[in-house]
């Protein structure tokens, strides 16, 4: 069993969308998925001792 590959000018048109939309959801994932670990991987500000009172 073969594919047919779209001859028409709207048959093109909607292959490249569908590959274009694959591509910038993979990019959204991984644009997400970097900036998750730069949140985790930012050090808590040290803590200072609480001020002494009388």
């Amino acid at each position: 069993m073969t594919k047919k590959i779209p001859t028409t000018l709207g048959g093109k048109a909607a292959l490249a969308g569908a590959a274009i939309g694959s591509a910038a959801i993979a990019a959204a994932l991984l644009y997400a998925s970097k900036r998750k670990d730069k949140a985790e991987e930012k050090p808590a500000a040290p803590k200072a001792p609480p001020p002494e009172t009388d």
